[in-house]
């Protein structure tokens, strides 16, 4: 009987949840701050915190693609300011969820236009039920004209993170997967670095703002990827996926409970079907069919 180690899975709740935990950081920084200055930051650091940490381990191969590194660092880059701007026009828990959420609805999209697979009945069902809760969340649209454009911002940081994901996917058969991210999310912070010249940085030097950006590029940079990656080796990766939903859980009730956003019955009705269709779309169907016979997997 397969087992799964039950130890590599609270590893992967804690990386979630320590994910979860950016977008209440980036409520905490000085008013002045910039998204792109954060996101250039967080990658800065927890590039860097990355890139020390597997050099000492001795990981860092250049068995991979060029080009694949330079796709996942293009869409890595693009995913810090991008997601930042929704959180902050869209609020924590709305701009994770979405952003979240629409990743991997936008995966199967492009799955299905470069690899020509068929999308199954149940991808459609979840497709549905992001969509709807999307829409639960941002009625009545006639009060969105200052916040709408941060469901924008919050699907493009979704769609560069699905890019991200499918490259990461076909590197990880090939090469270390813990080298192949200190590369990506440095080459993303040199990328990011020119905004640090054109938004003021002078809040940085603060002690709050020394601690949301060692914050998010640390705890929820290097540590979370750290975990992440050590669990994914002991964990089908199905199992990881489902597990990391906790991410958008814990930015919806510290949004609610630390932040003090207000989310009416309708927005949690919301976030519950954003959060049931991705599970339903992570959960394989052999998962399903072994549950109901005796030969279904047991945690350690």
């Amino acid at each position: 009987m397969n087992k799964i180690n039950a130890s590599a899975m609270m590893l992967t709740i804690l990386a979630a949840i320590l994910w979860g935990t950016t977008g209440t950081a980036q409520s905490f920084a000085p008013d002045h701050s910039h998204p792109l200055v954060i996101g250039s930051l967080r990658l800065l650091i927890g590039g860097g915190s990355l890139l020390v940490y597997v050099w000492i381990k001795g990981k860092i191969a250049f068995l991979f693609s060029k080009r694949d590194l330079l796709i996942a660092a293009i869409s890595m880059a693009a995913y810090q300011p991008l997601f930042f701007t929704a959180v902050d026009l869209s609020g924590i828990a709305v701009g994770t969820v979405v952003a979240i959420g629409s990743a991997p609805i936008i995966t199967g999209v492009v799955e299905y236009m470069i690899y020509r697979r068929k999308l199954a009945v149940r991808w459609w069902a979840s497709t549905g039920l992001g969509i709807v809760g999307i829409v639960l969340l941002f009625m009545p649209f006639e009060n969105i004209d200052l916040q709408s454009s941060g469901i924008y911002f919050a699907l493009g940081a979704g769609g560069s993170f699905a890019l991200y994901t499918i490259v990461s996917k076909n590197i990880s058969e090939q090469a270390d997967s813990e080298g192949f991210v200190a590369l990506v999310f440095s080459l993303a912070a040199i990328f990011l670095t020119p905004f640090l010249f054109f938004y003021p940085i002078s809040w940085v030097f603060t002690l709050k703002g020394t601690a949301v950006v060692f914050h998010l590029g640390i705890v929820t940079t290097a540590l979370a990827y750290i975990l992440f990656n050590y669990s994914l080796r002991r964990i089908p990766a199905s199992y990881a996926v489902t597990l990391s939903l906790t991410e958008p859980l814990t930015a919806a009730c510290l949004g609610a409970f630390v932040v003090g956003e207000t989310l009416i019955i309708k927005d949690w009705a919301g976030i519950g079907l954003i959060l049931t269709g991705v599970t339903l779309l992570t959960i394989p169907k052999t998962t399903i069919l072994n549950r109901q016979s005796k030969n279904e997997y047991t945690a350690e």
